[in-house]
């Protein structure tokens, strides 16, 4: 399996046209992302807006690709795992409508970016990942950041799922199709954000349990890695 650093020399001539440029400090490229990437994507909530120009990207990425940290690109992270690009991690944040007191779960840690961003947005995050290795430069990263209200775990999520039940789950990567285990960990009135389908048409799903049972809204059409060990898992659809 190919390396950060050799999936960096492997891709980086595609990404040459998307470097910060060098007159610009990481501040103004993370303004720009804001405002010309992710609220030109109908991202509007100002407390995301807020969250993504607060949190500094270029601490998450991996070596060798800090120039493309704020660019509308998916950046590699190594066992066929990316860091989404900023439309979507806004609209995933936007579509969970979290609250200060909510509890979220997070299924894919990665470089830990996301886990910094819904931080800002809710009392606490759990987040798990299936490499040892994403998990501990993420804490360390986040630990850097001084993000206290987050907890990391590894965990394959195919197998088991942290105990007790959160306002909103976001997932990170995709699936064939909706996972029964992860609606039954959604409290009353919880979110669930997820791709679902198979490449390279899914669907951005956002399921909620409300009174009278689950409801799934499609939000956009996308294409993100799938999890890993879930192709071959059953799952629940409805």
């Amino acid at each position: 399996m190919p390396t950060v650093d050799q999936l960096a020399e492997r891709l980086w001539p595609q990404f040459n046209n998307l470097k910060v440029n060098d007159s610009m400090n990481p501040e103004m490229a993370r303004r720009q992302m804001v405002q010309q990437q992710v609220r030109a994507w109908d991202v509007f909530d100002e407390r995301v807006l807020e969250a993504l120009g607060s949190v500094a990207r270029e601490r998450f990425v991996p070596a060798g690709f800090a120039e493309v940290a704020y660019a509308d690109t998916e950046i590699p992270l190594g066992y066929g795992q990316v860091m989404l690009r900023p439309i979507i991690e806004g609209r995933l944040l936007q579509a969970l409508e979290l609250a200060e007191n909510d509890e979220v779960l997070e299924i894919g840690t990665g470089s830990g970016y996301l886990c910094a961003c819904l931080s800002r947005l809710c009392a606490s995050v759990t987040s798990i990942d299936l490499h040892e290795d994403f998990v501990t430069r993420a804490r360390d990263t986040l630990d850097d950041a001084g993000v206290a209200n987050a907890t990391l775990e590894c965990m394959d999520a195919s197998d088991r799922l942290p105990e007790g039940k959160f306002d909103a789950i976001a997932v990170t990567g995709s699936a064939p199709r909706i996972d029964e285990r992860f609606t039954a960990a959604l409290k009353p009135g919880g979110r669930l954000f997820m791709v679902v389908g198979e490449s390279p048409q899914m669907d951005a799903c956002l399921v909620i349990r409300g009174d009278e049972g689950l409801q799934k809204h499609v939000l956009f059409e996308t294409d993100i890695p799938a999890l890993e060990n879930f192709a071959r898992k059953p799952l629940f659809s409805f």
